[in-house]
């Protein structure tokens, strides 16, 4: 038996290609373009594990999606693949249009012929499961009640409008042609592996190299954070146990503002990477500076999590303390890996905007 997985090795899609080789018996094949946030220093662990196959190539490629589905016959396939930073959307959302709709449309239509060609007893176990976002339900005030699998679609820029698109083509596709799909929505992730342009690893790394620590606005901006492996412990969830067209809200319960979570990064980091007396500054949060809002930005969003842990049992096991001190203390213990992952492009790209 085997699963494919797209865009494996990016961080959500390596932490659940880790979780599942760890639990599961299934061969994993990973399809990733490797595009500027993915890359195979995520998975070098397992670079030689039998179990699991990677092949470079783009979920838009139709006649290689319809190869990879022949040959390896997989029974799941989970569909990661995205472009997901939004200020990059903001400056260049061709990206996330060619991708996110385009690409998930081709990977849809190859799975459907694939589908189609099952004899009856295969089509029973097949399932696809599209990994999404909270982003695509728009913002919340504060005292609004969390999204629910329910509230309405109303993305507010190019990045969350692109995945609320693939949402409804994966929608589509199960309801038009009884397509064994399923979808989840989940809050912002955190933990190993993070591409350094996120906001958690990128004050880590800022802060690590005495640069500013940069909060857009008045950094009262509030997410609902969700440790890494909690969500790809709810997607294996979902894949076992979801019923077919139905969507899941995944969510850590953990409800905090941007300049809250960077104050107690800061004070994890005194405590873990203490700052030598001759150093200009004495608390790594001296080096907290509010930066200009960007657009459309989003003032809150939480995740109900209620139909997941009613219906399939799934809670979230890290609390957000013990989630982000475990994610302070593994960037601290990989500064190789965040060397290696960052090029130029990225340093240039991240210099002119912060």
């Amino acid at each position: 038996m085997s699963i494919l997985v797209t865009g494996g090795s990016g961080f959500i899609g390596s932490n659940f290609i880790l979780e599942w080789l760890k639990n599961e018996g299934d061969t994993v094949i990973n399809l990733d373009k490797l595009t500027y946030a993915a890359n195979n220093y995520n998975l070098k662990s397992i670079e030689n594990e039998k179990r699991y196959i990677f092949k470079r190539g783009d979920i838009g490629d139709e006649n290689l999606i319809s190869f990879l589905l022949e040959e390896f016959k997989p029974r799941y396939v989970v569909n990661f693949a995205a472009e997901s930073h939004v200020d990059r959307s903001i400056n260049s959302p061709e990206h996330f249009i060619k991708t996110n709709i385009n690409g998930t449309f081709c990977l849809l239509n190859s799975l459907k012929k694939y589908f189609e060609s099952l004899n009856k007893e295969d089509k029973s176990f097949f399932k696809f499961l599209h990994v999404s976002t909270d982003e695509v339900f728009g913002s919340l005030e504060r005292d609004d009640k969390p999204f629910t699998e329910e509230s309405p679609y109303r993305p507010n820029n190019p990045y969350s409008a692109s995945k609320a698109s693939s949402d409804h083509l994966v929608r589509a596709f199960n309801k038009t042609y009884n397509f064994p799909a399923l979808t989840t929505n989940c809050s912002n992730n955190y933990g190993p592996y993070q591409f350094p342009e996120k906001l958690i690893p990128l004050i880590i790394n800022n802060a690590l190299l005495k640069k500013n620590l940069p909060i857009y606005g008045d950094g009262l901006q509030i997410r609902d954070w969700l440790y890494v492996e909690d969500h790809c412990k709810a997607i294996i969830k979902v894949l076992k146990m979801g019923e077919i067209g139905e969507t899941y809200n995944v969510g850590g319960d953990n409800e905090k503002t941007n300049i809250e979570l960077v104050k107690r990064i800061c004070t994890l980091l005194d405590d873990f990477k203490p700052l030598k007396a001759e150093e200009n500054i004495s608390k790594y949060e001296e080096l907290i500076q509010f930066v200009s809002d960007r657009p459309g930005h989003d003032r809150r969003y939480v995740i109900d999590s209620s139909k997941i842990q009613r219906d399939l049992g799934w809670t979230p096991e890290e609390t957000f303390d013990s989630g982000i001190e475990k994610t302070v203390i593994w960037y601290l213990s990989n500064l190789d890996w965040v060397e290696n992952v960052q090029n130029e492009n990225y340093l240039n790209w991240i210099d002119s905007h912060y």
